[in-house]
């Protein structure tokens, strides 16, 4: 199977215990872990659970019932799917995995807008970054050990340095030390060319 996010998320909450597809995206929101892989959609929970079936890393064992609710399946993960996920583990954590954000490639073309439209556009990405910073910082519980917050950790520390990032940049928008019109693009791609 093709590594994924969502697999390894899935992968693990199997190993902590076997669980049913909608249990499953339950907790990965309630531990905001949803930050981390998109489940916006339940069916995507089931359709990489489907996939890691099909592959031999998670099996489904028994269906439960509640009270006016459908049958579920519970499933858990095999040997082979643990084996995976720690293959996984040691692949992606020292290695940087080669990511196409959408961020850098609109960085790319600001010359396609004004000074102004980009300062107000990266003054609403600073909010909204900020945001995002104290949101996480609010949902750690209270004594939860450091081990099982690295993750929130890691992305605040990579928010934080946008954010600096962005306020020197809209800095420069607004102080006019970064500015470009028409003829200056122009000039510099001709030099360039």
């Amino acid at each position: 199977m093709k590594r994924s996010p969502l697999a390894m998320v899935l992968l693990a909450l199997l190993v902590e215990a076997p669980a049913h597809p909608y249990r499953m995206q339950q907790m990965i929101k309630e531990r905001g872990q949803d930050q981390l892989v998109n489940v916006a959609q339940r069916n995507s929970v089931y359709q990489a659970l489907d996939r890691l079936v099909r592959d031999g890393l998670a099996r489904a064992g028994s269906t439960s019932r509640e009270p006016g609710r459908p049958e579920r399946t519970v499933y858990e993960v095999t040997e082979e799917g643990v084996a995976t996920l720690r293959r996984w583990l040691l692949e992606t954590l020292p290695e940087p995995a080669r990511e196409f954000p959408e961020f850098p490639v609109s960085l790319a073309f600001l010359p396609m807008l004004s000074p102004e439209e980009t300062r107000e556009l990266l003054s609403r990405r600073l909010a909204t970054l900020q945001d995002r910073v104290a949101a996480i910082d609010a949902q750690a519980p209270p004594g939860l050990p450091r081990l099982f917050l690295v993750e929130d950790e890691y992305r605040t520390v990579l928010l934080r340095a946008e954010i600096e990032w962005l306020r020197g940049i809209v800095a420069d928008l607004s102080s006019g030390r970064l500015a470009w019109d028409r003829a200056f693009i122009e000039q510099t791609l001709a030099r360039f060319s």
